[in-house]
Formats: structure tokens, C-alpha cells, sequence
């Protein structure tokens, strides 16, 4: 059995994400060419990922799976038009803000008809859970910074990328980002 040097165990770490994006480049090039299997392929590895981005838009887990599998929809027919295939997460992510944005401006219209209701029933009970304490935080954040740190502290998106997510400014998806982590220590506390 031959030793592997904790060098090289570093250097394979550093490279799959490098191959991992290689691998999702190919798989657009062939969905984009017509092939089925690579648009099943590529579905599967990112319809979680979007999924658990739609969350933060203050859905449920079924209004999540389906404003991914309506994103799928416009992902797959607007996959031509993308120029470059390592832009795919953006892209992604930007159908997914535009969908969730549409969502949310509908649910403020349905939630000023009930005449806020909706606010009020759906603060969860905090618990000890480190994990049911963040997605309260989370909760407790505006929208669009809850979307921008999800983007950055779950996604991994780079400022560039949030901005392009999310049509605005470079500068303005900064600041979310600051003020998202500022309002998510606040809100987990010392304890945390």
C-alpha cells in the first residue's frame, strides 16, 4: 500500500472543485446540444442546491420544490442563449431570483389582503438547535439579504456573482452581505 503524502491529499482536494466545474461545463455544452441524459444529469446534481435556495424566500418545502421545478423550466428553455457554460450557476441562481422575486411580490400582495395573518403564524418557536437557531435568523432577514447570504455563506457566490443574481450593483451586494452577517451575529447571539 502505497503512503499519499498530505501534500498531494491537499492538492486532489484543491482540484476536485476545479473538476466538479469542469464536469458541470460539459454537462451544459451537452443539454445545450440536445442530449437528454446530460440535461437529467445536470437537474439532478443542481435541482437540491436551487431547492434549498428557494427556501430562503420564505417558502415551504413544496412551494420550494416547485418554484425550482418552474425554474428548471426557463433554465433548460433559455440554456441556448448561454454563451458561456461555466456561467451556469449564475444563470441559475439569476432565474431563481427573478421566480422568487415574483413569488415574493405576489405573497406581500396575498398577505396585505389577509391583512398580515400570515406574518404573525409563521415566527417558528426557538429552540436549542444551532440549525433551527440560524434558520430563524435567516428568517428574520428582509429578502433580498436573505437571498444575498444565502447566495454568499451557502451557495458560495462571489460578490460579482451576487450582483449579477441579483441585477444590482456590485457595491449594494457588498453591503447586503454586511448587513446580513451583521443582523445574523445579532440574531444568533453571543451563545452562538
Amino acid at each position: 500500500m502505497t503512503k499519499v503524502s498530505p501534500t498531494h491529499r491537499k492538492q486532489s482536494r484543491v482540484e476536485q472543485p476545479a473538476s466538479v466545474a469542469l464536469y458541470d461545463e460539459w454537462l451544459v455544452m451537452m443539454a445545450r446540444d440536445g442530449d437528454r441524459q446530460a440535461a437529467v444529469r445536470l437537474y439532478q446534481r443542481w435541482n437540491p442546491r436551487l431547492a434549498r435556495a428557494a427556501r430562503r424566500y420564505g417558502m415551504e418545502d413544496e412551494a420550494a420544490l416547485d418554484l425550482a421545478q418552474e425554474c428548471w423550466l426557463a433554465i433548460f428553455k433559455g440554456l441556448s442563449r448561454l454563451r458561456d457554460p461555466s456561467r451556469f450557476r449564475s444563470y441559475a441562481f439569476a432565474v431563481l431570483h427573478r421566480r422568487g422575486s415574483e413569488y415574493i411580490r405576489k405573497s406581500l400582495r396575498e398577505r396585505s389582503a389577509m391583512d398580515c395573518l400570515a406574518t404573525n403564524t409563521e415566527t417558528k418557536p426557538e429552540t436549542q438547535s444551532e440549525r433551527a437557531a440560524i434558520t430563524q435568523a435567516f428568517a428574520s432577514l428582509t429578502p433580498d439579504l436573505r437571498v444575498a447570504a444565502h447566495l454568499h455563506f451557502v451557495e458560495g457566490l462571489t460578490l460579482r456573482e451576487i450582483a449579477q443574481v441579483q441585477q444590482i450593483p456590485e457595491g449594494t451586494a457588498k453591503s447586503r452581505i454586511f448587513n446580513a452577517r451583521r443582523k445574523l451575529k445579532d440574531a444568533l447571539g453571543p451563545s452562538t
